[in-house]
């Protein structure tokens, strides 16, 4: 997951012409840790979901879905079926509902990784 949820965190938190993003702060994204990427990819798709970005807020899912570590099956699956549920939402417009669900993660992934 790191790369490209480091590229997709780096070009959005900094954006840039044409999502070139300036060496000093790629590597600044290429330092930061698991759980900060995990967050940031949950900042992303806010964003995305207020937007109303489907194709974002799908790149952030489907990317969510790939990280996942099934060593741990009971807590992975759960997850995967999550985002799968927020991707059915999304596909019905119900943008908002997703918006909550992955922001209510978020906060719970913050707590629990001791990151704001």
């Amino acid at each position: 997951m790191s790369n490209i949820a480091q590229q997709i965190a780096a070009s959005k938190v900094y954006g840039g012409d044409k999502g070139k993003i300036p060496s000093y702060l790629e590597q600044e994204v290429l330092t930061w840790s698991k759980e900060k990427i995990i967050l940031k990819m949950y900042d992303l798709f806010l964003v995305s979901a207020k937007k109303g970005d489907v194709s974002k807020m799908n790149r952030v899912l489907i990317e969510l879905m790939s990280s996942l570590n099934f060593e741990y099956e009971e807590v992975s699956s759960r997850l995967y079926r999550l985002y799968e549920y927020c991707q059915r939402l999304i596909v019905q417009r119900k943008y908002n509902d997703a918006y909550l669900i992955i922001k209510e993660l978020r906060v719970t992934w913050a707590q629990a990784f001791n990151i704001e």
